[in-house]
């Protein structure tokens, strides 16, 4: 299958874009790779296009059976920073990219967007595609509002699935340490301490980013039927923890470690149903130890070490900060080399 993926160069598709082609698959990827080409390998099927997705043009999906959007500006912290930014990227372009896909005859679109979208529930409630959602950031209202604007776009020659990700966590080529799994990780390897936002009773459902990028390609080949402009969580009933619980088990894998509260309640708690895409037959494979493991054995080996671009907020103001500088000094095509 012919394959077009935005924001390959990011947390999940640097894991995603690898498995796509591992299994045959002809890969274009639309990405201007903010975090680095380099975390993403050559390959024969692999094509590159240097691009923002808010100026993709249509000519890209010419021959293109399926679209993954993955193009976003990535968590909470970043959307409140970058909040029209945000708006553009998250919600407008992936809009405009599912048109363009439809309008030149792309088959399948696939939203991969975020259970953070629930926001606070009830703490008895167990969240289904069909419950009230309540986002609380920008981030999970540019998510919410994409939702709305591209399920509409089904039909029966254009087939457009939505999948909600719990919070993703695993070792990645591109990777991040400000997801709570990852974070909470090595934060503990590093310091002995196990930073945990206040008060840790919220409940929030986790997924491995191998288990994610599985639940994308499970779409391109689910029967049309039983998906098209359909809703479904991503992820599994075992991956469902407190975040104090979280906390424990990361304290049962990695040794000698205290935790230290920090921050304001977070508000965002909701549990979730797996159940539709589970009758569908996706199972998740991997839980939480899992993830700590991985990740302890890569920051043992080191292959895995804290960058500023292991932080997206972080490394989003580092360009910009950047940018501003080369801009400023660049005269006459160049710096030192003019």
């Amino acid at each position: 299958m012919n394959i077009l993926v935005t924001g390959a160069g990011g947390y999940i598709g640097t894991t995603l874009v690898p498995m796509l082609l591992e299994q045959g698959h002809h890969v274009k990827v639309v990405d201007r790779f903010f975090f680095g080409e380099e975390k993403l390998e050559r390959h024969e099927n692999l094509t590159i296009i240097y691009d923002d997705s808010r100026k993709i043009d249509e000519e890209h999906f010419k021959g293109v059976e399926a679209v993954i959007d993955l193009v976003a500006i990535s968590n909470d912290p970043s959307g409140e920073i970058y909040e029209k930014q945000t708006y553009e990227i998250n919600h407008q372009s992936r809009v405009r990219t599912a048109k363009l896909a439809k309008k030149m005859g792309v088959k399948r679109y696939i939203l991969p967007s975020s259970a953070s979208i629930y926001g606070f529930q009830d703490k008895n409630l167990v969240a289904d595609e069909t419950t009230k959602t309540n986002p609380l950031t920008t981030y999970a209202i540019a998510n919410e509002m994409a939702e709305k604007d591209i399920l509409p776009l089904a039909s029966e020659n254009f087939c457009v699935v939505v999948l909600r990700q719990s919070t993703v966590y695993g070792y990645s080529p591109r990777m991040r340490l400000d997801l709570a799994i990852n974070g909470m990780t090595y934060g503990a390897w590093k310091t002995g301490k196990l930073p945990l936002m206040r008060d840790g009773s919220q409940w929030r459902p986790m997924v491995h980013v191998k288990d994610t990028a599985r639940a994308q390609i499970f779409m391109l080949t689910a029967d049309q039927d039983k998906v098209n402009g359909e809703i479904f969580n991503v992820g599994s009933e075992k991956n469902v923890y407190q975040i104090k619980n979280l906390a424990e088990k990361v304290k049962g894998i990695v040794p000698n470690v205290e935790i230290e509260w920090y921050g304001d309640i977070d508000h965002r708690s909701y549990n979730v149903s797996f159940s539709k895409i589970e009758a569908l037959g996706y199972k998740a494979e991997m839980i939480a130890e899992d993830g700590i493991k991985e990740i302890l054995e890569k920051l043992e080996s080191k292959e895995l070490e804290k960058t500023l671009d292991t932080i997206t907020l972080d490394w989003y103001q580092e360009l910009t900060k950047w940018h501003t500088t080369i801009k400023r000094v660049e005269k006459y095509g160049g710096i030192l080399d003019i």
